[in-house]
């Protein structure tokens, strides 16, 4: 699964390497947020009538009829998100990118589940990371949300060689595929080819562990993504 990342760098250094033309979001500071848990807003990548925005969008949705009957998603499975009664509708119109620069999982000790370890995962190449997203978001230009915005990571199959630290991971894109994806004249088929067959591989990652204060949303600072030197597990 997905459900903590990080979100550090300058705006531009997201977008500069997707190629595209954003028309509003990018602010001159840092995000500089290393602790980015679900409920909050997140900086997200999303097409409006008018063009590519980036701007703060709430990380969780329902679909109206789901509404107070059950917690917001945060996640999707990419194995089912185009057809499921949950998300085929935002599946056709709400693809989005979150820009990261890494995720946080929790490694649990067989021997005790309560025992867990946090781990941060990044690129090898220590690149921007695109997660690719779906979602309800403003539209228009709206400065205000609308009730029911919001947004979910779309997850794969961690595969071997992570599923010792957890069997899902979020649909990380290149820049390239993170570019077709936000097209808006991409149909909902190809968007499903391209999400189950152009992942980045687990050979493409690295992890390292991390403190468990991660655990803990109030605590932010890059002192969260530092190795450290005696893990729990």
């Amino acid at each position: 699964m997905c459900g903590r990342i990080t979100q550090y760098r300058y705006p531009i250094e997201y977008t500069e390497p997707l190629g595209l033309t954003v028309i509003s979001g990018l602010d001159p500071a840092p995000i500089g947020r290393y602790n980015v848990p679900p409920q909050s807003k997140v900086q997200l990548l999303h097409q409006d009538e008018d063009g590519l925005r980036m701007e703060g969008v709430r990380w969780g949705y329902a679909p109206f009829w789901a509404q107070g009957k059950r917690p917001p998603a945060i996640n999707a499975r990419v194995e089912t998100a185009a057809t499921s009664k949950f998300f085929r509708d935002i599946w056709r119109t709400g693809r989005a990118i979150v820009p990261a620069d890494g995720w946080y999982e929790w490694k649990k000790d067989v021997a005790d589940p309560k025992v867990k370890q946090p781990y941060y995962i990044t690129l090898r190449t220590g690149e921007p990371m695109y997660l690719a997203a779906l979602g309800q978001f403003p539209r228009g230009g709206q400065v205000e949300p609308r009730e029911g915005d919001g947004f979910v990571i779309i997850t794969a199959s961690s595969g071997a060689g992570m599923l010792d630290i957890h069997d899902r991971r979020p649909l990380v894109l290149s820049p390239e595929c993170a570019a077709h994806w936000l097209d808006p004249d991409l149909s909902p088929n190809e968007a499903e080819d391209l999400a189950t067959e152009h992942g980045l591989c687990i050979e493409e990652f690295d992890w390292h562990p991390v403190s468990r204060a991660v655990g803990n949303v109030r605590n932010d600072g890059p002192q969260l993504i530092e190795r450290i030197s005696d893990p729990a597990i």
